[in-house]
């Protein structure tokens, strides 16, 4: 059995229900955050997919308004760093210009996920990323939807599993014959319902969710947060469903499936090769940003931000890895980078205790391992992986508290010793087989 992964203050369980006295101050694109290295700036991405255009105008934001460079976060979307003061006028004109804040008033609450690989791999699997942008469309559409916090997470999976294990509040299920699931946070059973009628069913649950949490008073941002006697019921759910003119049955406990996340590669996909791109600890500068959008703009035309951090080029063609790999990007597995992430940390973060980036970067050859770490300068564990097991590394001031799968917890790993304690914890063979 593996040991508990710390969990993070956002992470509360039905035991435990959430009471706010404050409403979410979640950074968007509108909504800046005041950070020690200047303003920041979240861009939601739906279903992670980025047109050339767009992802240029990201770049021209990032040299224009901030620090030159562009971060990757765990649910798919890009944060602009170092931003000066008043400048938020100027980036709004445009990131609108290039179709990237289609509603002003809801550009917090569009937190999608869709499967990356979705559509690459042949044409046995649903389209995840169209029924994503579909309920994109209808989530921008609805008013009251805006009321979501900047935290709720929907996931459109086609089936294999990869973005259903990131615990979203709606999780949407490709099945065979134009079937889908529909999960409600992290209930053991679902619904049933066409594949067409996802979307639909997605956004109600929404609303049923906003309904529940204004019952219970407690400023619940997230399914999980809602107390026992608020949870939402699979039966009221269905009634909803049925309201709104979406036909649904309840499926008892179902078997959940898993993939890993997609690993560096460029792997061919059905219809030309596909590259998947790992920018170290998510963060790239702008020139090697678009050297990613030169590629992309003479393969499929788009790009695909995934919640691994990480960029998946459909089409890009043969001649584009080798454009990549010279700009600095790992586009090969079993690599240094391949599953360590880390907060911003020091200078960036004034509660962080350490510059947890630079501490990866002096010892990410010589810590590798199958299991994945993150390193984090305060316990908030801002951006810790989801959905599998870690390494959990905590900056202390005076070194680092380690906490890995089925071992003991180390407190305080000074740095001389990092290296060698970080390899030994993400290769424990009694974790690893498991």
């Amino acid at each position: 059995m593996l040991a508990a992964m710390p969990q993070p203050p956002s992470a509360a369980s039905r035991d435990e229900p959430v009471i706010r006295e404050r409403g979410d101050a979640c950074p968007g694109a509108l909504r800046l955050h005041a950070a020690d290295d200047g303003f920041l700036a979240r861009v939601r991405v739906p279903g992670g997919l980025l047109t050339v255009p767009q992802a240029a105008a990201l770049a021209l934001a990032a040299d224009r308004f901030g620090d030159g460079h562009l971060e990757l976060t765990s649910r798919g979307n890009v944060q602009l760093r170092g931003l000066a003061d008043g400048c938020g006028g100027g980036l709004a004109e445009l990131l609108d210009g290039a179709g990237l804040l289609p509603a002003p008033s809801h550009e917090r609450v569009r937190n999608i996920v869709a499967t990356p690989r979705s559509g690459l791999d042949g044409p046995d699997r649903p389209d995840a990323l169209a029924r994503a942008l579909e309920f994109d469309r209808l989530l921008c559409a609805s008013p009251w939807a805006a009321a979501l916090s900047g935290r709720f997470l929907f996931a459109f999976d086609d089936g294999r599993g990869d973005v259903a294990a990131l615990g979203p509040d709606v999780t949407v299920l490709g099945r065979p014959d134009d079937r889908a699931l529909v999960r409600l946070g992290r209930a053991a059973d679902a619904v049933e319902l066409v594949g067409q009628d996802a979307p639909g069913a997605a956004l109600t649950a929404a609303r049923y969710f906003l309904d529940a949490a204004a019952e219970a008073g407690t400023q619940a941002w997230r399914v999980c947060e809602l107390p026992a006697e608020h949870a939402l019921r699979t039966t009221e759910f269905i009634q909803r469903l049925d309201a709104a003119g979406i036909a649904a049955t309840p499926v008892g406990a179902v078997d959940w499936p898993y993939a890993a996340p997609p690993r560096p590669s460029g792997a061919g996909g059905h219809d030309g090769v596909a590259l998947c791109v790992l920018p170290p600890l998510g963060r790239i500068d702008t020139a090697q940003w678009r050297v990613l959008v030169q590629v992309a703009d003479e393969g499929s035309g788009e790009l695909r931000v995934t919640p691994w951090r990480s960029v998946v080029l459909p089409g890009a063609g043969t001649g584009g890895a080798d454009r990549v790999e010279r700009a600095g990007l790992v586009i090969t597995p079993d690599g240094p980078w391949e599953s360590v992430t880390a907060c911003t940390g020091r200078p960036g973060c004034a509660k962080s205790r350490a510059d947890v980036r630079a501490d990866a970067r002096a010892v990410a050859d010589r810590a590798r391992g199958p299991l994945p770490v993150h390193w984090s300068g305060c316990e908030r564990r801002c951006g810790h992986p989801r959905g599998t097991a870690w390494v959990d590394l905590v900056a202390t001031g005076s070194g680092y508290r380690l906490a890995a799968p089925g071992r003991p917890v180390r407190d305080d790993v000074r740095p001389s010793e990092l290296a060698a304690a970080l390899a030994d914890a993400r290769t424990d063979p009694d974790v690893v087989k498991k």
